[in-house]
């Protein structure tokens, strides 16, 4: 099965080198490079989700994972880590494979500090997994086998109501093009089981939280809930953005409220683009919606809604709040959250924290969401908190060094101010980020007079809102930039890693042209189509075929003696023999056989045209057909799974009442 090159922006051949460490004694290791000639390439065949499932249940059956590194000679400098979260881990295990004495102080190892309940899997983004690969090549190599791939598909922003596209996200290209992993989603809990069996166990105090911490100028002492002292040579707050090592530090202050409150929820939900989409932005006005493969026949989803914070949902639970809050949204929308049970659905306040130009104060500093917590818009977060993770590591082990060649103390106040200028302005510019997408997802408006209130009646004529094609230029030029600088910007900091491919990492070999052609994108659906009765009408669902030689023949008789397939609908403006359906190319087509009360196709904003005549008319999922009126109307549907009845006619009274 032969492979083709991605397309011409990507190097066609670079050298690439995969880490074997090889054991040479008890303490150390050597590392062997082996350069292979490598060419990025594109599978022909995108796996299928029963093999997603079958690769993530092997990964997670295997037994024990491979012993990692002998450790370093320990230095004598003990590091404190007030958090067991991500980046509180991360750092553990950076600074213990740099040869530091560590101790992770959190108070429940199993919860992430309750935040995994409400956050589910975390994105780690190409930044993240090669800062991680710097710091241990074979818990890497373990998260990158378990996560589900997203950066080797379509990713980007879709028009709320319609479910067009508005601009599609490479995430792919500015991953290979800089010898990065691809983008992966993975379970929280299951990235801080692999974290903590890495740290061991022997170095985390579980059960000790972090109340306050003493500075002298030559040590600094944590002081835990119960009273408990302990003394180390430097403090790292990884606690979270209600950090108490950054009260301690800074005094008291109140995060910043977003303005948006957050419901979230797992389906088991497969859609019929899974091996074409990777996530999706829903844009609306004041609220938007997030959607992505999470892996295993699973979606997670987020909704937000811009309202107070501290509100309490009524007695009809979250879903039915939510349906009516995205009523007269995209099939998209409704489907995930008709998948999703009333108690798989958390609903949080998003807070976020302004970075400050001060981390910390002499031998205590802060990390990830304790000093520059982000709201969730860029899925950078977690990312940004191994980066800070990396170079505290790095730049210890750099006053380490140099304390050994000036046979001098390590200067640990100056390491610290360090690691906070290089880390500083990268942090901002992402923080920034989030926060215009948070912006830019909620004050989007497909047409004009959306939001004008009593002169919201223009928005029948449909015209296009100047905000909506104006940002759509800027971001066709922009967005290429900052995916590569944010995706790739700190891979030239990561000492010791080599750029590499895996062969792995492969995308669809027609992944370039579902970029360029929504068309194509469209044809590569999988599923069936379905043409789902509207309303109480007691029609019964119709399955279209994708046999060219087989097309649907609609009439109110049957006609066994034509090729094809007879569909009788028993309806009063139904003729004898009214409409044909037939597929061409994995495209659907109709086509009105003269009947006497015509055939109609309501498209997806909402405009209801007649078909012509003997005439085949391109039709869409989510469009509505009316076979001689409103009596006989179907709602196109493409479906991984054949509808279940009680479902469809929830989802029929919805999109009725609608």
């Amino acid at each position: 099965m032969a492979s083709t090159v991605f397309y011409s922006s990507v190097q066609p051949s670079i050298f690439s080198r995969t880490h074997i460490p090889v054991p040479i004694s008890k303490d150390s290791f050597e590392e062997f490079s082996h350069s292979i000639n490598c060419k990025y390439y594109l599978r022909s065949n995108p796996c299928g989700q029963k093999k997603m499932v079958a690769q993530v249940k092997a990964a997670l059956a295997e037994a024990t994972p491979a012993p990692p590194p002998a450790a370093l000679p320990r230095k004598k400098l003990r590091v404190l880590v007030a958090g067991g979260g991500i980046g509180g881990l991360v750092f553990a295990l950076a600074a213990k494979r740099k040869g530091f004495d560590v101790v992770v102080f959190e108070k429940d190892i199993s919860a992430i500090r309750g935040e995994g309940q409400y956050r589910g899997p975390i994105q780690i983004q190409s930044n993240a997994l090669a800062a991680l690969e710097a710091v241990d090549m074979e818990v890497a190599e373990e998260v990158m086998k378990i996560g589900c791939i997203t950066g080797d598909r379509i990713n980007g922003l879709v028009d709320g109501v319609s479910g067009d596209w508005y601009v599609k996200f490479d995430t792919f290209t500015p991953a290979v093009e800089r010898g990065l992993p691809v983008t992966r989603v993975i379970s929280r809990m299951t990235l801080q089981q692999i974290l903590v069996r890495a740290v061991g166990e022997d170095i985390i105090m579980n059960g000790s939280n972090v109340v306050d911490f003493e500075d002298d100028g030559n040590k600094v002492t944590v002081i835990l809930e119960d009273g408990q002292r302990y003394e180390g040579d430097l403090l790292v707050g990884a606690d979270g953005i209600w950090s108490k090592v950054r009260k301690s530090l800074f005094g008291p202050k109140d995060a910043t409220y977003s303005g948006y409150t957050c419901y979230t929820g797992i389906a088991d939900f497969v859609p019929p683009d899974i091996e074409t989409v990777g996530y999706r932005v829903f844009l609306g006005h004041k609220q938007y919606f997030v959607s992505s493969d999470v892996g295993a026949g699973k979606m997670q989803w987020y909704a937000f809604y811009n309202e107070p914070a501290g509100g309490v949902d009524g007695p009809e639970g979250k879903k039915e709040r939510l349906l009516k809050i995205f009523g007269g949204w995209c099939e998209n929308v409704i489907d995930l959250i008709l998948a999703t049970d009333e108690e798989a659905i958390l609903r949080r306040d998003i807070y976020d924290r302004t970075p400050t130009f001060t981390w910390g104060r002499g031998r205590v500093t802060l990390l990830g969401d304790s000093v520059h917590a982000m709201q969730p818009n860029m899925g950078q977060g977690g990312c940004m908190a191994i980066e800070d993770s990396y170079q505290l590591a790095m730049d210890l082990d750099k006053a380490w060094e140099q304390s050994i060649k000036s046979r001098s103390p390590i200067d640990v106040v100056s390491c610290l101010k360090s690691y906070e200028k290089a880390r500083r302005i990268r942090v901002a510019v992402i923080h920034g980020m989030a926060r215009m997408a948070a912006i830019m997802a909620s004050t989007y408006k497909a047409y004009l007079g959306v939001g004008l209130g009593p002169l919201s009646f223009l928005t029948k004529l449909k015209i296009p809102h100047p905000g909506r094609v104006g940002g759509r230029f800027f971001i066709d030029l922009a967005m290429p930039l900052m995916l590569s600088w944010v995706l790739g910007g700190n891979s030239s900091n990561l000492e010791g890693r080599m750029p590499s491919c895996r062969l792995s990492d492969k995308a669809n070999d027609q992944l370039r042209r579902w970029f360029e052609d929504d068309d194509a994108l469209e044809r590569a659906l999988g599923g069936e189509w379905f043409l789902l009765p509207s309303g109480e009408s007691g029609l019964q669902p119709i399955c279209l075929s994708k046999d060219e030689n087989k097309p649907c023949i609609i009439g109110s008789s049957p006609h066994t003696d034509l090729p094809g397939i007879s569909i009788v609908i028993s309806s009063p403006k139904v003729s004898k023999m009214h409409a044909r359906i037939s597929c061409k190319d994995g495209a659907f087509f109709l086509t009105d056989l003269q009947s006497e009360h015509g055939t109609w196709i309501t498209d997806n904003v909402g405009r209801r045209l007649r078909v012509s005549p003997n005439f085949p008319t391109r039709f869409h999922p989510s469009v509505v057909i009316d076979f001689g009126s409103e009596k006989a109307s179907f709602r196109v549907k493409v479906m991984s799974t054949p509808p279940d009845n009680a479902a469809m006619n929830e989802e029929s009274k919805l999109f009725q009442a609608v």
